[in-house]
């Protein structure tokens, strides 16, 4: 069958969560819901580039046909695995009456889930949208938030994007970063033998600051500390 199939007659519609379900007639015993959780295992265990439907299909003691009935792609498959880890923890619905301390309990929450599953931090630079039902909820309470604050059309989009990009850029970096103890003191000792182009990175130990936590508790700080200035300067 191959990681894809050819088209079902749906047009452009890539996303799994816009695609009508397949009709239950001579479908083999085998559920969405099972192919999802050992989705997530597999990913977790061995990471995205492994994840194949064959290797799929093995882990569920199935043949690969089999996945086709409820997924048409890998690619599904994906959506489906990074909406899950989102419903694992559903989000909060109480409101502390404080807007910021409402986003930085979000955001947490949400660098969480994708800092306990890291293939999930890289999924958003593909070229599909992340629209499943337990992201969006998680989406909804961070625009209701804001909106609450204040901060609509053009700027309630802005503000936004620029939390979803500093807790998605944070987590993927910490995930994606793959540096030894020895490539991290020969680094910083050639920073220093070249000071005189790197004087700042040379001086501040640049290789050595993985601080992730704090890091993304201080920038989160920064960008409030400017959305809440732009409200107060909004007529």
């Amino acid at each position: 069958m191959g990681e894809a199939r050819g088209q079902r007659g749906d047009g452009d519609v890539r996303s799994v969560w816009l695609r009508p379900r397949r009709a239950s007639r001579g479908e083999p015993p085998l559920s969405r819901a099972r192919i999802v959780e050992a989705a997530v295992a597999l990913l977790d265990e061995e990471g995205i580039d492994r994840l194949t439907m064959r290797r799929l299909a093995e882990r569920l003691a199935v043949m690969a046909p089999s996945l086709y009935w409820h997924v048409d792609t890998k690619d599904d498959v994906i959506d489906l695995a990074v909406d899950a880890i989102f419903g694992e923890v559903p989000p909060a619905a109480d409101r502390s009456g404080d807007w910021r301390a409402d986003v930085t309990a979000v955001l947490t929450a949400w660098r969480a889930a994708l800092l306990r599953h890291p293939w999930a931090a890289a999924v958003p630079a593909r070229r599909r949208p992340t629209i499943g039902p337990h992201f969006l909820a998680w989406m909804e309470i961070l625009q209701a938030t804001l909106v609450r604050a204040g901060f609509t059309e053009k700027g309630l989009s802005a503000a936004t994007w620029a939390l979803y990009n500093h807790v998605m850029g944070s987590a993927a970096s910490e995930t994606a970063l793959r540096i030894t103890d020895e490539e991290r003191r020969l680094g910083q000792e050639q920073l220093r033998a070249n000071s005189d182009r790197y004087p700042t990175l040379a001086e501040r130990g640049y290789l050595y600051d993985d601080d992730w936590d704090g890091s993304f508790t201080t920038g989160l700080g920064y960008l409030l500390d400017g959305l809440e200035a732009q409200l107060r300067q909004a007529p």
